[in-house]
């Protein structure tokens, strides 16, 4: 562990902010990435506002935005951007090679075969040490974008118009120059998120506002071109988010360093500590982690609507939505009340449904979805609606999920900051893994008590009259289709 947060840790990226990494503290490769984003929002506006698709034609758009992911990458993490390179590169020749068949099968294994091989050489050749520049971000994102586009040339869902093409021909599959702008281009480059394809090449041909505020032209027929569709201004949305990072920050700087993950593994902590100390302590201290990630996801989401990216549609009350590739929902993740709810609103952009591919490279994060397998939607479905009957009920019952599922995300989510397998082993060990085998017990004696029943109606079992959902509703997902109207 002590090689893991070592002040010594070396990047293979640029050393030109040493002297600012060393003022402030900073690992050099976090004060690098912040550079990068900081700069990729300036270049965003300047992308939106004199690289305009009015203006630029989209050959200068795709190569503009490949060329500054290209320079974020070498700045971050100097040769290993060969890496990054070489996956899209060898995933692009899959594509437009390979059968249509096979098109999704041979993409995936091959990416995330080659993100094991750079993870496990990092974490057993290096050992984390030096030269052990965790570059996994970007190929997590690139792994995610060529899998979730191989399997879509597969089915046919992305290319349907050759519109979609730099070219006029009728090839079935992307171009080199939008196949590299997609993947490497410097809105997403380092911290995503991952979006469609389709989406993407929208925004860079200057299709996106025409397909995604339409309604606003005033005009039925559809025929409208992308100067008659009012140009809404993002600056709100990024004002907006750059304010949530703002806060985040702070929090970063404050709580995060108040409450380091590490010390629910310290062996002095560990043995001397009481077991309710120690829960209490990891609650706090994976409550205090999430800034940094909402920090990354939301400068990621301005960054993005910054070069004009992201509208989603117009909402209920009327204003343009620009929460198109958001990853994140952070009201969403802090009341979250099931498991199933925190994932809805964490990482949005890579939920399974989208993307079928292993987007985390370290042994951690496997430990952590393996662990997210719980018994919690059987217990709701068994236990909620004895609590519908009034408000109060309702309430206490809210509070006492609300509280269970924090404290299991907590417990599982923990290997996903610790990374390694032997500090993720000895914090279950101290956790006696109590969650896993209260899980167990529970599917078991759900399983052992479950018997079939007459539908709701024959035994008189129905929604309390305070029940929001009295029928489960599919939970509302980023959509490329077309925006809800009212």
């Amino acid at each position: 562990m002590d090689e893991l947060t070592t002040s010594s840790f070396k990047t293979t990226g640029s050393k030109w902010l040493l002297p600012v990494s060393d003022f402030f503290g900073f690992p050099l490769d976090q004060v690098n990435f912040l550079a990068c984003q900081v700069f990729g929002l300036g270049a965003a506006f300047w992308f939106r506002l004199y690289l305009s698709p009015q203006f630029t034609s989209p050959l200068v758009r795709h190569a503009v935005a490949t060329l500054f992911g290209l320079s974020f990458v070498i700045f971050c993490f100097g040769w290993y951007a060969v890496h990054i390179s070489v996956l899209v590169m060898v995933c692009y020749w899959i594509l437009v090679t390979a059968d249509i068949h096979n098109i999704h099968r041979y993409t995936m294994i091959l990416a995330i075969s080659y993100l094991a091989v750079c993870q496990v050489s990092r974490v057993f050749i290096y050992n984390y040490g030096i030269l052990s520049t965790d570059f996994s971000g970007p190929l997590m994102i690139i792994t995610q974008k060529t899998t979730m586009l191989a399997f879509q040339v597969h089915d046919g869902k992305e290319f349907s118009n050759v519109s979609f093409f730099l070219s006029s021909t009728s090839s079935s599959k992307p171009s080199l120059i939008g196949y590299l702008s997609y993947n490497l281009n410097f809105l997403s480059i380092l911290v995503g998120p991952c979006s469609h394809y389709k989406d993407y090449i929208d925004f860079i041909e200057g299709k996106h506002l025409q397909r995604r505020l339409r309604r606003l032209s005033g005009s039925n027929t559809g025929q409208n071109g992308y100067d008659k569709v009012p140009e809404p201004s993002p600056m709100a949305a990024v004002t907006r988010k750059l304010l949530i990072c703002g806060v985040c920050m702070v929090l970063f700087l404050t709580l995060t360093k108040a409450f380091p993950v590490t010390y629910n593994v310290d062996s002095h902590f560990v043995n001397e500590a009481p077991f309710l100390t120690r829960l209490t302590y990891a609650f706090f201290s994976i409550q205090a982690a999430r800034p940094k990630f909402y920090f990354a996801w939301t400068l990621a989401d301005a960054i993005n609507n910054a070069a004009g990216y992201g509208v989603k549609g117009v909402d209920e009350a009327g204003q343009v939505s620009w929460d198109l590739i958001s990853n994140i929902s952070i009201w969403g993740i802090e009341t979250a009340t099931s498991f199933k709810k925190f994932i809805d609103n964490w990482n949005i952009q890579t939920v399974l449904t989208s993307c079928v591919s292993s987007s985390q490279p370290h042994p951690g994060p496997y430990v952590t979805m393996f662990s997210l397998l719980s018994p919690t939607p059987q217990v709701r479905k068994n236990v909620r609606q004895y609590f519908l009957s009034s408000y109060p009920v309702k309430l206490v019952y809210d509070v006492v999920t609300w509280a269970a599922t924090q404290l299991c995300i907590c417990y599982t989510v923990m290997p996903f900051l610790l990374l390694a397998v032997e500090p993720t082993m000895q914090y279950y060990r101290s956790m006696y893994f109590h969650i896993h085998i209260i899980s167990i017990l529970t599917v078991i004696v759900l399983s052992q008590s479950h018997k079939p029943r007459g539908s709701s109606s024959s035994n008189g079992t129905k929604p309390g009259p305070y029940d929001p959902h009295p029928q489960a509703q599919p939970q509302l997902q980023p959509s490329n289709n077309n925006v809800k109207r009212k």
